[in-house]
């Protein structure tokens, strides 16, 4: 087997929401399953299409044993930083960003989430796209200049869709 990061009985968190993808038997598909920033102990390690490392994590406040890939956890003893909100995630900037004095995108504009930064000088940043103002150009922007754009229900929900036969 390729080389685990975590062994049996290791404690993780989960830095992603996940939600059922159709696989996790007795709930809908879309249903939430884990939040992110839960914590839970690898049970069985595998591997998925040969190339990747699979961890049965179980969320005992959740109730639920989870298949996750590496990149979805972290060590347990890892600093862990919440954020408001999560990649896709439809933001609006209080005021207007600008470069070099030179307004590119007015406040109130939609962006959406790109990246979540949680080591950012001065708290959670984000690497936001505004596709109507600026194609092709990234900001990256402080969480207290943020709000959510109207009708956008800031689940914070960066939803990976999970193959429960994994767990």
């Amino acid at each position: 087997m390729m080389n685990a990061r975590w062994e049996y009985g290791d404690g993780v968190r989960l830095v992603r929401n996940v939600k059922n993808d159709g696989t996790y038997p007795g709930m809908a598909v879309g249903a939430p399953l884990v939040r992110r920033g839960s914590i839970g102990h690898v049970v069985d390690i595998g591997t998925f299409l040969q190339d990747q490392v699979i961890y049965s994590v179980h969320f005992l406040e959740d109730g639920r044993i989870v298949g996750c890939r590496e990149e979805e956890l972290i060590d347990i003893n890892d600093p862990w930083t919440p954020s408001r909100f999560e990649f896709r995630d439809k933001v609006c900037p209080r005021v207007p960003l600008t470069l070099g004095g030179e307004t590119l995108t007015p406040a109130g504009a939609v962006g959406e989430v790109l990246r979540v930064i949680r080591d950012a000088p001065g708290g959670v940043a984000y690497h936001l796209h505004f596709a109507e103002q600026l194609p092709g150009r990234v900001f990256q922007v402080a969480e207290t200049l943020l709000d959510p754009a109207a009708g956008w229900i800031p689940a914070g929900e960066e939803e990976v869709e999970h193959d429960a036969s994994l767990s």
